[in-house]
């Protein structure tokens, strides 16, 4: 069986409670690691390099770019953020399950450059139960929340994408469904061929 930690790209709509399953799920089980991305933004208060993020200057992620050290990278607002290679790499080494967070755009990339990744979208129930949380929040205006609604809309339209559909109803329910996605994924065929092999010899030889 392959003991290396597989790539998991986890996305979703604001407001569908990824975070909240991501952070369960990693309280749950121990085999998971959560990608740290690297920022050229300066650290906020309680902010710790390496924990929230890696704090990089300008020209040291520019570096990280130019040499490929990054898996993804993206710019918002004259910062910015990306997956840094080596820290994933380390982790699934180790036999960590990889989980990243991120948006569509940067799954797509990711699935492009490694095949193998798992990507999986959290859904709520509906669009209505979607706008409720983002009002039961309370954190944010009207017209942001009418901006992440909007947005979500546009990003409906790329959820084919993925390999499978994480409808966040009850949460202890969509842990054990994540953590089972997961788990098969590391029986697929593509990720047992060692084993396969290794079986295969042992058969020749009888």
């Amino acid at each position: 069986m392959n003991q290396e930690g597989i790539l998991v790209v986890v996305s979703g709509f604001s407001g569908a409670g990824k975070g909240t399953l991501i952070k369960a799920l990693m309280e749950t089980h121990d085999n998971y690691a959560l990608s740290i991305s690297a920022t050229t933004r300066q650290p906020r208060a309680g902010e710790t390099d390496g924990k929230e993020y890696f704090f990089v200057s300008q020209e040291h992620f520019k570096s990280m770019m130019e040499s490929d050290a990054l898996i993804e990278y993206a710019q918002y607002v004259n910062n910015f953020y990306g997956t840094p290679k080596d820290y994933v790499e380390k982790q699934r080494a180790a036999g960590k399950d990889v989980i990243l967070e991120i948006e569509i755009q940067g799954a797509l990339k990711i699935k492009k450059k490694f095949p193998e990744t798992l990507l999986l979208f959290v859904m709520p129930p509906s669009a209505q139960e979607l706008k409720r949380r983002l009002v039961r929040r309370g954190t944010e205006s009207p017209e942001v929340i009418a901006a992440r609604l909007k947005r979500a809309c546009e990003e409906a339209s790329g959820i084919e994408a993925y390999d499978y559909i994480v409808i966040n109803d009850d949460l202890e329910a969509c842990v054990a469904e994540l953590h089972s996605l997961i788990q098969a994924q590391h029986n697929r065929t593509a990720n047992c061929l060692e084993l396969i092999n290794r079986v295969r010899n042992e058969l020749s030889l009888l």
